[in-house]
């Protein structure tokens, strides 16, 4: 499930200035499917730290301060 080759690939692209240049010289359709991918990212980004935030802290002394259940609470 967890494929790293692909988000190193798209940090590559992203870095690289080759997203900024397909943007600039794609049609409409592909330019709001490029935005729609942003967003869905940026949107799986805040997710990511949330589950993080829950993986590190969670049954912890700083996650109870923090209202997280217990691991073994499973609500």
């Amino acid at each position: 499930m967890l494929n790293f080759k692909y988000l190193e690939e798209l940090e590559k692209y992203m870095k690289s200035g080759n997203m900024e240049e397909d943007f600039t010289w794609s049609a409409e359709e592909r330019r709001q499917e490029m935005l729609e991918f942003l967003d869905k990212l940026m949107d799986l980004g805040e997710l990511a730290d949330q589950t993080a935030t829950s993986i590190i802290f969670k049954g912890s002394a700083l996650g109870a301060l923090m209202g997280m259940p217990k691991r073994d609470d499973r609500t």
